[in-house]
C-alpha cells in the first residue's frame, strides 16, 4: 500500500461534528476525525487553532455544545471525564500535571487507580523499563525531578494507566530535543502494541516522523488530512502554519 493511502484499521475514537464555545465565541466548529487502533494520530496546527480545546473536550474536560465523542462504539459524549478514563481514553496535559509532593512511584501509582482503586505495583516492572530513569528516582519527590523527567513522569504514568487511546497535549513543551525525541519514540513504540495515540504538537517534523495519519486543524476546523507523506507534499502544511503564504 502507497504511504499517500492511510492503512485500513478497525475505528477507535470517532469524534463526530464537535463544536466548543467559550461564552458565546464559538471556538471549534464541527470538528470529525477518527483513530483507528494502534494508530498514531497527530493534530497539528498553529498556536490558538483550537487542537488543545478539541482533545480537551474529547476527554470531557470542557463541555462541548454539540457533537459525537465515541469509543470502540460506546458514546461518551455526555459522560465525565473520569468514565472516559475508565472506558480507556487517557490524556496527559500539557504542563507537566504531576503531584509534585509525592514521590515518583507513588505518582506512577495513582496511574493505576482507574483500574485497580488500591494501586497495581505489578505494572511498575514494565514501566521502569520503558522509562529507567524514573527507576534511578523511583524514591525522590516529584518536585525535585527536572522539568524534562516531570514531563517522562506525566506519560508514564498515562501508560500505566493501560489507556486504549493515549493523548498527548504537547509533550514537547519546555523540553530538550533529545526528550521529544524519545517521548514521541516511546509513543510509537506503544502503538506497535495496538494502543492508540492522539497527539497535539508544535514541532510538525517530530510528529510526522512517528505519525500515521494526521488532520490540520486552521481556526477551530479541520483545513486538511493525510498521511505523512501526503502532507509533506502539498502546500497546506505551509499555508496553515504560515497564515496563508501558499495558495489553499
Amino acid at each position: 500500500m502507497s504511504d499517500t493511502t492511510r492503512t485500513p484499521r478497525k475505528t477507535l475514537l470517532t469524534i463526530e461534528d464537535l463544536h466548543v464555545s467559550y461564552g458565546k465565541a464559538e471556538v471549534v466548529h464541527g470538528v470529525s476525525f477518527t483513530v483507528g487502533e494502534g494508530e498514531f494520530v497527530v493534530l497539528l496546527g498553529r498556536n490558538g487553532a483550537g487542537k488543545s480545546t478539541i482533545l480537551n473536550a474529547a476527554c470531557g474536560l470542557v463541555p462541548s455544545r454539540a457533537g459525537r465523542v465515541v469509543l470502540d462504539g460506546e458514546d461518551l459524549s455526555r459522560t465525565a471525564a473520569r468514565h472516559r478514563v475508565r472506558a480507556g481514553m487517557v490524556p496527559v496535559l500539557e504542563g507537566h500535571r504531576v503531584f509534585t509532593r509525592l514521590s515518583v512511584e507513588d505518582n506512577l501509582l495513582i496511574g493505576t487507580y482507574a483500574k485497580h482503586p488500591r494501586g497495581d505495583r505489578t505494572k511498575l516492572g514494565a514501566i521502569y523499563d520503558m522509562f529507567p530513569e524514573l527507576a534511578e528516582r523511583r524514591h525522590l519527590q516529584a518536585s525535585r525531578l527536572s522539568g524534562g523527567q516531570q514531563q517522562i513522569l506525566a506519560v508514564a504514568q498515562g501508560v500505566i494507566a493501560e489507556p486504549r487511546l493515549l493523548i498527548l497535549d504537547e509533550p514537547s513543551g519546555g523540553l530538550a530535543p533529545i526528550l521529544v525525541a524519545r517521548i514521541l519514540a516511546v509513543a510509537g513504540a506503544l502503538c506497535a502494541t495496538g494502543l492508540a495515540v492522539l497527539l497535539v504538537e508544535q514541532l510538525v517534523e517530530k510528529a510526522l516522523l512517528h505519525a500515521h495519519y494526521g488532520y490540520l486543524i486552521e481556526t477551530g476546523r479541520i483545513a486538511g488530512e493525510g498521511t505523512p507523506a501526503l502532507l509533506r507534499q502539498g502546500t497546506l502544511l505551509e499555508r496553515v502554519y504560515l497564515g496563508g503564504h501558499a495558495p489553499p
